[in-house]
């Protein structure tokens, strides 16, 4: 019980202050509706051609609300570097309470502030031409959740051993930027180089987009065109996401333990 109660607080804490700053909530929202209304129109006639008859918009969007759960999920993680910067890590730390609990909780409350914020960006569906049925919402809501749990303990890992906010910020523009790009949320990975189908394959940002746009684009485009825009069947997607999310979380748990 009091292993759940420290993973119960360090979530509410930090969610408490997410809802807080509504203008965090509001800025955030910035790029990803810079990338689907500037980017989607300015590119749309160009690549209309290798789309076969679907929208640019409507495929680019499913990348996008991949990018907003990415990145909210990773860069929730530099509280962790705040809060040492500020002295509040220390008094957690030297409290009698389990660290790997602390980092759980650290883990759910970025996946919960990503879920919330992909569900603000889904609010922007119907402008692309994307509609969802019920069932597509709790199932986004579901790999959402998984995303955001993956790369939040991916930032965890980062962030552990971490001891500036610039050196964090570094480090994540360094790995994010070439993870999100090579993922496919842009652009189909069909007939690409071989280095970079290799790097997407590498890439668990890739089997995030690709089982979130299996999801959002099931019965808005034809079954044959999807499966020419896709990449994997949906379960292996998964079990990448959660092969990554135990290979990120374990290690980002036991440094995090050992941090003084």
């Amino acid at each position: 019980m009091a292993f759940l109660k420290t993973v119960y607080t360090i979530w509410y804490r930090d969610l408490l202050r997410f809802l807080r700053d509504r203008t965090r909530i509001f800025s955030s929202l910035g790029q990803p509706m810079l990338f689907l209304i500037v980017f989607g129109n300015g590119l749309a006639p160009a690549v209309a051609a290798g789309m076969s008859g679907v929208d640019f918009r409507t495929f680019l969007f499913p990348g996008i609300l991949s990018m907003s759960v990415l990145f909210t999920a990773v860069f929730s993680a530099v509280s962790i570097v705040w809060d040492r910067e500020f002295g509040f890590l220390k008094e957690v730390l030297v409290a009698p309470v389990s660290r790997a609990a602390v980092a759980l909780g650290k883990m759910a409350g970025g996946s919960t502030t990503a879920l919330i914020q992909g569900l603000l960006i889904m609010l922007l569906a119907p402008l692309v031409g994307v509609r969802f049925t019920l069932p597509q919402i709790l199932t986004l809501m579901g790999m959402m959740i998984l995303v955001a749990a993956t790369m939040t303990s991916f930032g965890i890992l980062i962030a552990a051993r971490m001891r500036s906010m610039e050196g964090f910020h570094m480090m994540m523009n360094f790995l994010l930027m070439p993870m999100f790009f090579v993922s496919g949320a842009f652009f189909p990975l069909r007939q690409v180089p071989l280095w970079m189908e290799w790097l997407a394959r590498a890439d668990p940002v890739t089997y995030g987009v690709d089982a979130i746009r299996q999801t959002a684009l099931q019965g808005l485009v034809p079954e044959p065109i999807l499966r020419t825009l896709i990449l994997h069947p949906l379960e292996i997607n998964l079990i990448a996401l959660l092969a990554f999310w135990a290979l990120f979380l374990i290690p980002a748990v036991w440094l995090f333990s050992k941090t003084e």
